[in-house]
């Protein structure tokens, strides 16, 4: 890990800390920036505000589980993987989850899945979607953020391993055909 990653997470664990307390959106720069000990011109040396703190926090969970899906893992193993990294910093994901700022993490992570499963499908089929497998995405991805957010706020009575298996149960047939296969 070199020193930006050190850095950032630092922020990091000030900002769960901090969640524990309280929501996201009410919590400040300056309670993070004194709450780890470092100065506020490293903060912003590093993210724009705490919302791209949160969200560079969400790409070690996507870069760790979706992103692999088709390269190590299966679209069941990825899915399971981004649960059980959910699952294991359930406190920051349940506040992040709750934040309803335009830059909010379920924003971000929608905009995540949905250019990685467009990137596989044009990559499949070797062309463009079509509106009606656009569509079908776009669809598809709002209700899975949708379904996971109301998973990670709640008490997560599923196992990761269910979710994944209920999420791709809830596949479009369409898409089913497209992203099922990803090894």
């Amino acid at each position: 890990m070199d020193n930006t990653d050190k850095t950032r997470n630092k922020f990091v664990s000030s900002m769960m800390q901090l969640m524990e307390k309280k929501p996201l959106d009410k919590i400040t720069v300056k309670e993070i920036v004194e709450n780890s000990g470092m100065t506020r011109q490293t903060f912003y040396r590093n993210f724009k505000d705490k919302y791209d703190l949160v969200n560079w926090h969400f790409e070690k969970l996507a870069d760790q589980s979706f992103r692999q899906m088709g390269v190590s893992l299966t679209l069941k193993e990825g899915l399971i993987k981004k649960f059980q990294f959910i699952q294991n910093e359930r406190c920051f994901f349940t506040s992040a989850f709750q934040s309803q700022d335009y830059n909010s993490l379920i924003q971000y992570d929608y905009e995540c899945i949905l250019e990685f499963y467009t990137n596989i499908i044009r990559k499949k089929t070797g062309k463009p979607l079509d509106k009606d497998i656009r569509f079908l995405l776009e669809m598809y991805c709002r209700g899975s953020i949708y379904m996971t957010v109301e998973w990670a706020r709640k008490d997560m009575d599923l196992k990761p391993e269910e979710m994944a298996n209920l999420l791709i149960l809830a596949l479009p047939g369409s898409l089913k055909e497209l992203l099922t296969d990803l090894n």
